[in-house]
């Protein structure tokens, strides 16, 4: 009988490299690497149904790979051993950092120097390690590489040479020759490296669970009696209908049956003005009721809604990525075994073949294992990319990890969402036309007397506008909301009303002047408020989420930088889109997407550019920020969803810091090339001296120390990089 589908909590899998382990080991257990799937943001591996395996098989097969894996628990309840596995990670980073230091600190004092700990006598060999500092050093190697040991041991086992091998030999080279600072130095970097690594994909769990909670856990539904029972959202079946109150958030997707709303949909859709829906309207999960109370026919069970299946996307879409330093493990692949293959024949070859004498042989096999004991890489890197990160952070640009760092400076496109990224997300009154013999003034003064009450977006605007014009509201008496058209009210003895365009009709009060005029405020995609009275209309207020001053600026300094493409991508209407693009100068324009239309777009570009960045600020762009190369979110607005899922966050939310992040990032990119390749380069004459017999182990280790000092004091000239045009 063929096993059902299994699912599987898998802690310690926190990036790509892991669940390539993962499909190794287990491939060939369940019939094939494409019977599995992972959703890294949740550490969840699926083995699809008809798997030749036990989940008891399964299981021990994934503690083989370093990995721990259990049931899947649906209930959602958080992992205690992922929790414990990262404050475990924690707790031995700080201890390797302390013994560390304490462990110099011993051997300074006593060798009598800090030269002579450092190595800088005898040509870098530190003579004598005391036996102290020696216990200090070993117990910082062995903090430093407890978790990292199982998944070094495994990438042995199957001759599959990794990054945790890579360091495991670096660290048994260094102690072979008596560099115990050397080696416990390498363990603690490269520990704090992994801890970093497990908080950043912690950060985008918990991102995930945030977006949960949009949602309302139950909902109003609408018994056949015509009475509500409050009922968990899981449990509301496809067909039945709930009640979504004034000022509450919609539960579950939907059509309207009855009832009149304008309803926020800008966590879904991206749309900056609150959209009317009626009866036949569509609601999304997530969104928020404006000021009418809605009943709602279900459409889409929980786990199906709009909402959830962005949750999913943006699960997907991490997991497809690949780490941006893989160049570096497929370099490991090959250097390491390598180096450990030259020095055995070093040894082996003159002695074994030709009959040679053996100490000077394994003097220069031992020279060789310094020489190629990859300390000045592994310790060069990590130090470049955290100076990079700290510049940035010192300008107001959060990079999510060292993986993010190079990416801005290959990026050929851009993607901008418009609400909240090139717009500053907040509706503004952009025009007021005063008629029927009413002064600019006097309407503002009648308008504010009846918004005075309203808690509507678009309120709070004009509100605004006229405090900005010195215009105190009138007092109004006998307000009504009409719901889902306007608002009435009395002011100043007279009655006076506000609303749609469909207010309006319904009232028979258009005249061909008022179309005319209509026609042109809202021919820009602008929303318009109508105020009448019982004999004319008054006027009319246009509104419209405004352009951040910087925005143009910002993209003549992308197409500067070698930006080829700039696009736009959006929920809202076609008409205020291509108003935007038009003001702008963007290439192309997509507008009245969906979450899923969004990434599409995204796919499309990535296959035509290949480096692409997505800028967002909402939920609706998560999916597309996870699906880009790399995703920026703006930081001081922006959804903590968007922010969680991005890459970059722009802390101050100013646009001008990406040209700058693209200098930063070509920068950066240099000095990682030059520490390389003044390592390998160094490496390299080391090898050919070591052949010729003119390369002695205190000179080696002379020179591995020196390009260690030299690549770490260039990585750090980045700290001096600055957000200022140069």
């Amino acid at each position: 009988m063929k096993q059902p589908s299994l699912k599987f909590k898998i802690t310690g899998m926190d990036c790509a490299d892991e669940v390539a382990a993962l499909k190794r080991e287990l491939g060939p257990l369940v019939g094939g690497e494409d019977r599995l799937a992972f959703d890294l943001l949740k550490g969840k591996m699926t083995v699809q149904a008809g798997a030749p395996s036990t989940a008891e098989s399964i299981i021990e097969a994934v503690g083989r790979t370093g990995m721990n894996a259990r049931p899947w628990d649906e209930s959602g309840e958080s992992d205690p051993s992922g929790e414990r596995l990262g404050a475990l990670r924690a707790m031995l980073t700080s201890a390797s950092g302390v013994f560390l230091a304490t462990g110099f600190s011993v051997h300074a004092w006593l060798s009598g120097s800090l030269s002579a700990a450092m190595g800088s006598e005898g040509l870098g060999l530190a003579h004598g390690v005391p036996m102290a500092a020696r216990v200090l050093y070993a117990l910082g190697i062995l903090t430093g590489s407890w978790l990292i040991l199982p998944k070094a041991l495994y990438a042995a086992k199957r001759l599959r040479p990794d990054m945790n091998l890579l360091m495991i030999v670096a660290v048994l080279g260094a102690v072979g020759i008596g560099e115990w600072f050397e080696a416990s130095t390498v363990a603690f970097l490269f520990s704090v490296a992994l801890l970093l690594e497990s908080w950043s994909i912690g950060r985008a769990r918990r991102a995930i669970a945030a977006l949960m909670e949009l949602s309302p856990s139950t909902a109003h539904l609408k018994l056949d009696d015509g009475s509500l029972r409050e009922t968990p959202a899981d449990d509301v079946p496809v067909g039945a209908v709930f009640v979504v109150k004034p000022g509450d958030k919609i539960p579950l997707d939907g059509r309207v049956v009855a009832g009149e709303s304008a309803v926020n949909q800008a966590p879904i859709t991206g749309e900056s003005m609150p959209v009317t829906k009626a009866p036949g309207g569509d609601v999304y999960a997530g969104t928020i009721n404006g000021d009418g109370a809605l009943e709602v026919r279900s459409t889409k069970a929980a786990g199906q809604t709009t909402l959830a299946h962005i949750i999913r996307l943006v699960g997907e879409a991490q997991s497809k990525r690949s780490p941006s330093e893989q160049w570096v493990e497929k370099f490991a692949r090959i250097y390491t075994p390598a180096v450990m293959l030259l020095s055995l024949a070093v040894l082996l070859v003159p002695t074994l073949l030709f009959g040679s004498l053996w100490t000077p042989w394994l003097y220069r096999s031992l020279v060789l294992l310094v020489i190629g004991c990859p300390c000045a890489l592994v310790i060069s890197t990590p130090v470049t990319v955290v100076a990079a990160l700290a510049a940035a952070a010192k300008n107001g640009v959060l990079l999510k990890g060292g993986g993010f760092v190079e990416t801005p400076a290959r990026l050929k496109a851009v993607a901008f969402d418009k609400t909240g990224t090139l717009t500053k997300g907040k509706p503004v009154v952009v025009e007021v036309a005063a008629l029927g013999g009413h002064s600019e003034p006097e309407l503002l003064e009648i308008v504010a007397a009846m918004e005075a009450n309203s808690g509507h977006p678009l309120a709070r605007s004009i509100m605004a506008y006229a405090g900005q014009k010195g215009i105190r509201p009138a007092a109004a008496s006998g307000f009504e909301i009409i719901q889902g058209k306007g608002a009435t009210a009395t002011v100043r003895g007279e009655r006076y009303w506000l609303g749609s365009h469909r207010y309006l009709e319904e009232r028979k009060q258009e005249t061909k002047e008022v179309h005319e005029k209509l026609d042109t405020m809202t021919s820009s995609g602008r929303s318009v408020v109508i105020v009448g009275d019982e004999k004319h209309v008054c006027g009319l207020i246009a509104l419209a989420d405004t352009v951040r001053p910087e925005a143009r600026r910002t993209l003549e300094a992308l197409r500067a930088e070698g930006i080829e493409h700039l696009v736009m991508l959006t929920g809202d209407n076609k008409g205020t889109a291509d108003e935007i693009a038009k003001e702008l100068g963007l290439d192309e324009v997509y507008a009245e997407l969906l979450p899923k239309d969004k990434v599409s777009a995204i796919e499309k570009l990535v296959a035509r550019y290949g480096a692409v960045a997505m800028i967002g600020d909402g939920v609706n762009d998560a999916p597309a920020l996870a699906a880009s190369t790399m995703a920026v979110a703006m930081g001081a607005a922006g959804s903590d969803a968007a922010i969680e899922t991005a890459d970059v966050a722009l802390m101050s939310d100013d646009l001008s810091k990406l040209p700058w992040l693209m200098r930063h990032s070509r920068r950066s990119l240099r000095i990682i090339r030059q520490n390389i390749g003044l390592s390998l380069l160094t490496k390299g004459a080391f090898v050919l001296l070591t052949f010729l017999g003119y390369a002695s182990l205190w000179s080696a280790i002379a020179a591995d120390m020196g390009v260690s000092l030299i690549v770490i004091f260039n990585a750090l000239r980045l700290l001096a990089d600055s957000g200022q045009d140069h």
